[in-house]
């Protein structure tokens, strides 16, 4: 396998040892970041470095790389890695203090800094074709979920109940709004408007859902609103679709066990799509 990065060295995966006592693994005490390459070319790594370094700062974790000593590292693991389209990982935890307590160490330790690369997986033959089912659950996660933290139980019950429906995405409800996937972002179209939950603490504010935001804005063709987005109103949709760095724009044709609008790929999001796609082809845009 592949070399990743740990600690500031080169190692083998099985060489990447973490301590027990690791506030990453005993707190959940750390951020992680997904940075997508595609064709051996990183799309939006500005951004998500960006991000990184947020949610670092606030956990008051000082960020242990600068950002071209990030892009080296990264650059290095897409090169390494066999697959044209790649998925970076990073992880910064709090490090490993002496003794286990739940207030930050002080003074600060280490922290503990991991980066790896894995294969992006394709999306299938038949959600490209037909569009992908959706469930609803309600949010159970905690109220900084702008942070990208890893801290990720919610999510991860949410998208397992997802995939014991045969779902793709479970859609996160609170208090009567639908905020975003469990790993992706929210986009329906409602009224000829399209329509994404605003930025703030109850959403991750996704890089390709801010380029999808950005995108459509310049082109002035369709009205694009970041407002609430009320749980009833989401049945009212003529499209739906999810976005995240490693899916691209998901189109979602099924909600529980209502078809959205007429249950099949929408003139919105194909047009959106074949444009998002030709974005990812621009080299400014990486």
């Amino acid at each position: 396998m592949n070399e990743v990065f740990f600690n500031g060295h080169w190692v083998a995966p099985d060489q990447a040892k973490v301590s027990v006592f690791d506030r990453g693994f005993l707190f959940g005490d750390g951020v992680y970041e997904v940075i997508p390459a595609f064709n051996k070319q990183l799309f939006g790594a500005a951004a998500h470095l960006t991000r990184l370094a947020r949610s670092l700062a606030e956990i008051e974790i000082t960020n242990p790389l600068t950002q071209p000593e990030w892009l080296a590292v990264i650059n290095r693991l897409v090169a390494d890695c066999p697959s044209k389209d790649v998925s970076i990982y990073i992880q910064v935890s709090r490090g490993t203090p002496p003794k286990r307590d739940h207030a930050y160490p002080n003074p600060p330790v280490a922290p503990t800094v991991l980066a790896s690369a894995s294969p992006i997986a394709p999306v299938s033959e038949a959600i490209r074709t037909q569009g992908a089912r959706a469930i609803t659950v309600p949010d159970l996660r905690w109220n900084r979920c702008d942070i990208k933290s890893v801290n990720l139980l919610p999510n991860i019950m949410a998208r397992q109940q997802a995939v014991a429906a045969g779902a793709a995405e479970a859609i996160l409800v609170r208090e009567g709004i639908a905020l975003e996937g469990a790993a992706s972002n929210l986009f329906a179209v409602i009224d000829g408007e399209l329509l994404t939950a605003p930025l703030g603490p109850h959403i991750l504010g996704g890089v390709t859902r801010n380029r999808l935001v950005d995108m459509v804005r310049t082109q002035g063709q369709l009205p694009m609103l970041e407002c609430p987005i009320p749980f009833d109103r989401l049945f009212d949709a003529s499209e739906v679709f999810m976005t995240s760095s490693t899916r691209d724009l998901l189109p979602i044709t099924r909600i529980n066990e209502h078809p959205v609008g007429e249950g099949r790929l929408g003139a919105v999001w194909q047009q959106l799509n074949h444009d998002f796609q030709q974005l990812k082809l621009q080299r400014n845009a990486q």
